[in-house]
């Protein structure tokens, strides 16, 4: 697997609990202030003990002024595309660019759950392609270039409507995505893939990444296009016990590993630790800059490739 050269972020992803619901603010309050790039939270709008993720991205983005904000990854079932579409926009244009938007076809665990909250049955390959019209739905509502009115008749969505808002940046769509299907589709029609390493473990990312490449270039794509990010998790410690649990310098080498020879460029660590965010932000991600940084040398840029091959 190559290194495909995106910059390095470095992101939190706390719990949205409810039960305490300006610990989430705090902890992206304290991301932002220590130097991380990104703010995450999950989705899952039929469990009480999570605060609504959308609710909680705005109010986020109203307590910051620099880190991006994601849900990773939004319940697509229970969230229509073309509201998605106008709220997603909204929240760009509010927080001043600083939208990504991680996507998911709703997890099958939950599947119960998520037809109790009133969204309709679908096997795996039905969630997949209702995906794939949404991904469609979204970038077609977004692009103002034309006053044409967007329509699209699909299996799963119906729309007849007005483009627009554009957002104030170009929103990324990430897929969390493990399956045949879902990473050709990443690998089709997604700005970055993003999977969990508690459910793909580092041994697991090359088969995975050949999918989502061959799929790429099938779809006349680079696979460079494609941002690599992973959901983390570990513990700094005094001795090695296993991936991501052990020393700093176990997490610098380890991280390293991953952006050079497996792709990964965007980590975004899983944790409601105050002091896990700190030492993540000011002594991991620093490390593994200056390494990537020296290992790449003049790579990069000697590399013939177009802004819109690499976003920043």
């Amino acid at each position: 697997m190559p290194d495909y050269g995106h910059k390095l972020r470095f992101g939190a992803f706390p719990a949205p609990t409810s039960s305490d619901p300006q610990r989430s603010v705090t902890l992206a309050k304290q991301a932002e202030q220590v130097g991380l790039d990104l703010i995450a939270f999950q989705d899952h709008p039929y469990l009480p003990q999570f605060l609504d993720t959308w609710t909680l991205l705005s109010y986020v983005a109203a307590a910051t002024t620099r880190i991006r904000l994601a849900p990773c990854v939004l319940n697509l079932p229970l969230r229509p595309p073309a509201v998605l579409a106008r709220a997603g926009a909204s929240l760009d244009l509010l927080s001043g660019g600083r939208l990504d938007l991680g996507l998911g076809a709703g997890a099958a665990v939950f599947r119960d759950e998520i037809e109790g909250m009133g969204a309709p049955h679908q096997t795996p390959a039905e969630s997949v392609d209702a995906l794939a019209e949404a991904i469609a739905i979204l970038r077609e509502l977004w692009d103002t270039s034309t006053g044409t009115p967007v329509t699209h008749t699909g299996a799963r969505y119906q729309v007849n409507g007005q483009r627009g808002p554009a957002p104030a940046h170009r929103v990324e769509i990430w897929l969390g995505a493990y399956q045949p299907r879902m990473l050709r589709l990443t690998g089709q029609a997604a700005d970055g893939w993003l999977p969990s390493s508690s459910y793909l473990p580092p041994e697991g990312l090359g088969a995975a990444q050949t999918q989502i490449d061959r799929a790429a270039d099938v779809a006349g794509r680079s696979p460079r296009q494609i941002r690599r990010l992973d959901n983390i998790s570990g513990e700094i410690c005094s001795r090695s016990t296993g991936f991501l649990s052990g020393p700093v310098e176990q997490w610098i080498g380890e991280l390293c590993e991953l952006t050079l020879t497996a792709g990964i460029s965007t980590f975004i660590l899983g944790t409601d630790d105050p002091s896990m965010i700190s030492r993540f932000a000011m002594e991991i991600a620093p490390g593994v800059r200056q390494i990537v940084s020296s290992e790449r040398g003049d790579a990069s840029k000697q590399a013939s490739m177009s802004p819109s091959d690499i976003h920043s």
